[in-house]
């Protein structure tokens, strides 16, 4: 049964070589590409034959990888990672390599989520949020999403809320990616507050730390969100 639209359908690939596929996918479509011999256009796109003869090409026992395996992928990432037009594909979020983007700027929410550890909160809130090491900064669409994010590396992360509509209203623009992220160059000091510790849906989930063992600290960038 597909786990996207719970139809009947024909097998594909099981649940272990798809998550290894969706990890170097992640790789090469967020950072290098150049690695595959593959080529990439100004906003990212790349061959989905390109890429799967590549794979295969790479590691015999993905012999049997094809164009619809990859489509797959995409098709049943909860998080739309990926994007699927006219035989090409490309990440939506989370690159380091040089690109122009060409995501959608409409539907935005009034409030998006930042999640950052305690340490860092003081100096975020005088600053501003800055990319680092990506390309954009990455918002969260909710107070969850931010938390799920921000505990990869925090077990305990603050959440800080950016006001979506004074920062659009003066020229600043948010891109659309995937299902639960937003993308802006940079989020100045002045829409950025502290969520209140009060907030329902956070204090939830901080009940639900306090018994569970802290996510590890040290991931990959292909394997974050």
């Amino acid at each position: 049964m597909c786990p996207a639209c719970n139809d009947e359908g024909k097998f594909v690939m099981n649940g272990r070589e798809r998550d290894s596929i969706a990890r170097r996918m992640a790789g090469i479509l967020r950072h290098f590409p150049e690695k595959f011999d593959l080529e990439m256009d100004l906003n990212g796109w790349v061959s989905i034959r390109d890429l799967s003869n590549a794979l295969s090409k790479r590691d015999r026992r993905l012999h049997w990888l094809r164009d619809r395996h990859i489509e797959a992928i995409t098709e049943i990432d909860e998080k739309g990672r990926y994007e699927v037009r006219g035989g090409m594909v490309r990440a939506t979020y989370a690159h380091t390599v040089e690109i122009e983007l060409d995501l959608p700027t409409d539907l935005i929410p009034d409030l998006l989520f930042y999640p950052c550890p305690e340490e860092e909160l003081e100096v975020l809130l005088e600053t501003g949020i800055k990319p680092g090491g990506r390309r954009w900064v990455h918002l969260s669409k909710t107070v969850t999403d931010a938390c799920n994010a921000g505990r990869v590396h925090h077990a305990h992360p603050l959440i800080i809320e950016v006001d979506t509509i004074q920062m659009q209203a003066d020229g600043n623009t948010i891109f659309r990616a995937g299902t639960t992220v937003y993308l802006t160059e940079e989020t100045p000091p002045e829409y950025c507050q502290l969520l209140p510790a009060d907030n329902r849906e956070y204090e939830l989930l901080v009940d639900s730390w306090e018994d569970d063992e802290p996510l590890s600290e040290v991931v990959t960038s292909s394997e974050e969100e």
